[in-house]
């Protein structure tokens, strides 16, 4: 019998809070195939984001003006409209609708994504600085749609926006020299290139591989956000709280990242390479 070595299995469980998250998705997923349609739509509403009911308290014209008209087009019934509205701000949806999937195919995407992009930033921030970041980004990404659409009637689910918050955090460390990329076609198997000291924020705007990725991925929003913007499932791309978890993975790293090991001068290093 082959015994792994611990430092192998200390780095397998380095990500378990990001599979963690995706086995969540699943779960609840699972849990609203057992709902009623009518009960399912009262559990969206409740725990999706939709803009219009944070809006209702000072735009309430514009919103049942707004409500009207989806009714006429047949979009949704006058019953729906009132759910999603509601009678006050459901101030947990800005982060209960990462939780929630438009079906097994969106889901399928996103837990591919953060499977790839979660894992390598929870092996730098650890399991519950994780947790607290995907909230952080989920919001953000809520916040960013909100801005843009303060109107809109249609719920918002998914977990794209922490995923995309988890993709700024990653450019942050991943394409350094010594990073889990840096000049490397896998990531290695070691938590010690995931935990040195980060470059600046504006070292990174020097840095080929890293804005290669942003512009790439900045191109890859607009192209499936406004020229195509509807999914595998049908439903519309949010491709504002995308940019917005995005944004909010690449500013705010500095909040969730932990002081990391230097190991070749000893001691604690914080993301500017200081000592601490």
């Amino acid at each position: 019998m082959t015994q792994v070595p611990a430092s192998e299995r200390q780095f397998a469980r380095a990500g378990d809070a990001a599979v963690a998250i995706v086995l969540a998705l699943v779960l609840v997923h699972l849990v609203r195939l057992l709902l009623e349609p009518e009960a399912d739509f009262r559990l969206v509403a409740e725990f999706a984001f939709t803009p219009a009911n944070f809006s209702a308290s000072y735009a309430s014209e514009d919103i049942w003006r707004a409500a009207r008209l989806a009714v006429e087009r047949g979009e949704a019934s006058s019953e729906e409209v009132a759910l999603l509205v509601g009678l006050s701000p459901r101030w947990w949806t800005p982060l209960t609708y990462s939780l929630l999937h438009g079906g097994f195919t969106h889901i399928a995407v996103n837990g591919v994504w953060l499977l790839a992009f979660g894992t390598a930033v929870c092996r730098r921030f650890g399991a519950i600085r994780f947790v607290l970041f995907y909230a952080f980004a989920a919001i953000a990404g809520a916040l960013a749609f909100y801005v843009v659409h303060p109107l809109g009637l249609q719920p918002v689910v998914g977990a794209s926006a922490a995923i995309s918050g988890a993709m700024g955090a990653a450019v942050r460390f991943a394409f350094a020299p010594d990073g889990p990329l840096g000049g490397r076609f896998s990531p290695p198997r070691d938590l010690a290139a995931y935990r040195r000291p980060a470059p600046p924020l504006r070292a990174l705007l020097t840095d080929r591989r890293t804005m290669t990725f942003v512009a790439l991925w900045f191109a890859a929003n607009f192209l499936f956000g406004a020229v195509a913007p509807t999914g595998a499932d049908g439903a519309s791309i949010a491709w504002e709280a995308h940019i917005g978890g995005f944004l909010a993975g690449a500013f705010g790293f500095s909040l969730f990242d932990r002081p990391v090991v230097n190991a070749r001068r000893g001691g604690r290093d914080d993301e500017s390479g200081l000592r601490a």
